[in-house]
């Protein structure tokens, strides 16, 4: 199983759903990714990628600053999980690996 992709994210926050997209690639073996949402572009950091779990950190600045750490299990073309900024519960996270467009060619 692969976590490699774009996928669209949906964080359940107390102040309302935040869309975000996360890419994951391999680059010299190491599973690296960015993150966009909220109008900002971050790395993500402690990317691990076990079966079929995923987790990972990141650092945002907008709505406000905050050290997210995500935990995911990835399905397929999908993932949930939670998202947690230090002592605040935990969000929903929720998510679908876009699929690359289908050649007509076979």
């Amino acid at each position: 199983m692969s976590v490699e992709g774009t996928w669209d994210l949906s964080v359940a926050t107390p102040i309302g759903k935040i869309r975000a997209v996360a890419q994951f690639r391999r680059e010299d073996g190491v599973l690296i990714g960015t993150a966009h949402g909220a109008g900002e572009e971050v790395s993500l950091s402690e990317i691990l990628f076990d079966g079929h779990r995923l987790t990972w950190k990141q650092a945002i600045t907008k709505p406000i600053r905050l050290n997210l750490a995500f935990a995911v299990t990835i399905d397929g073309d999908a993932l949930a999980g939670t998202s947690r900024a230090g002592r605040l519960p935990a969000s929903k996270v929720t998510g679908r690996r876009r699929t690359p467009h289908a050649s007509t060619c076979r």
